[in-house]
């Protein structure tokens, strides 16, 4: 049964900015490309925030990106780099990624934080802003 998994992240300064975002095209690549990939996209919302929906054919799938390199690796830099982190992970019957309305409602309703060194106020809440669905990129 396909996996959908969704991220979001909000970049603390604009300084890690520019490291970030390359490493984020490097990672949805990567995804793109591997094994078990059913559907990849991206979409940049306001105030230096990311999300991330990915459809998987399985959970193995899914966990080797996960651990593999470049995404692997840049995992760990997060923790410095953003001061909000979220995800979600669950199955379903098709690989249809949803819309990131439903998306934002899954990750509020379901999500877990993921660590951060430097937390904001919304991700101790665990308070996360709709996201402004205006253009997403689809990477497959």
């Amino acid at each position: 049964m396909p996996v959908i998994s969704i991220t979001r992240l909000k970049v603390r300064l604009w300084r890690y900015l520019p490291m970030f975002f390359l490493q984020a095209l490097r990672a949805a690549r990567q995804a793109a490309s591997s094994r078990g990939n059913l559907s990849t996209r991206l979409l940049r919302d306001r105030n230096k925030t990311f999300w991330t929906a990915t459809s998987w054919s399985d959970e193995a799938s899914m966990k080797d990106f996960m651990h593999a390199s470049p995404h692997g690796p840049v995992m760990r830099k997060l923790l410095e780099w953003c001061d909000e982190a979220a995800l979600v992970h669950w199955t379903q019957s098709d690989a249809e990624i949803p819309s990131w309305t439903e998306a934002h409602e899954r990750l509020q309703r379901e999500g877990r934080r993921s660590k951060v060194n430097h937390p904001s106020a919304a991700h101790g809440a665990f308070r996360i802003e709709p996201p402004r669905a205006s253009r997403d990129i689809r990477l497959k």
